[in-house]
């Protein structure tokens, strides 16, 4: 099952590509704080260790993998795009600029690009997007990991700032507990005010 996950990276690698970045993105459902991506250039010595799609790990198994990839990864570079910049551009297009903005954070810099979902974005590499990626590409479900490790770490603090809303439980989600708690104090400032029940705007 792990080395199926590489085939997009050796099929790269066969086509002459030497540092090939997996791209995705967490956080385009909550209504409330950032969309979060990453971009992870992994060594094909990482085969066998267990990464896979986040949303198939339990939250010590991510961390465990999280901490792994950043001591191994050849690069890793996170982009983060705010609540009020989402409800400028909208949702699609505020995960993108993420990406975009991971991809230019890593060193060395890519030559090929693996994108979870059904969209690129302006880059100077080479890209090809994967739909449900996350669950193809050892890279992609890497830079999955690493998204949703940041992001999680991230609406915990927010927890600590905002305690009314419960982020550290449900890290925005748009849960039975979280639209309560909206509905009893109304949006605080990391809420998305477009996403519907965050403040009674139309769902993008």
């Amino acid at each position: 099952m792990d080395a199926d996950l590489w085939a997009l990276e050796t099929e790269a690698l066969v086509k002459g590509y030497r540092a090939i970045a997996g791209v995705d993105e967490a956080g385009r459902g909550p209504l409330a704080g950032p969309v979060v991506a990453a971009a992870v250039i992994l060594p094909h010595a990482m085969a066998g260790s267990g990464i896979q799609d986040s949303k198939k790990l339990t939250p010590k198994k991510r961390q465990h993998l999280y901490r792994l990839i950043y001591q191994n990864a050849r690069a890793v570079g996170v982009g983060i795009v705010d609540p009020v910049e989402i409800d400028r551009v909208n949702i699609l297009n505020a995960s993108l600029a993420a990406m975009a903005m991971a991809v230019s954070n890593l060193f060395p810099s890519p030559d090929f690009l693996l994108i979870d979902g059904q969209f690129g974005f302006p880059s100077p590499a080479p890209q090809r997007p994967v739909v449900k990626g996350d669950a193809l590409s050892a890279s992609i479900a890497a830079a999955s990991i690493v998204a949703k490790v940041s992001r999680d770490a991230l609406m915990t603090r927010y927890d600590e700032e905002y305690p009314q809303f419960g982020f550290a439980r449900h890290k925005g989600y748009p849960t039975r507990d979280h639209r309560d708690a909206l509905a009893r104090h109304g949006p605080c400032p990391i809420h998305r005010l477009s996403f519907h029940g965050a403040a009674g705007g139309a769902k993008p």
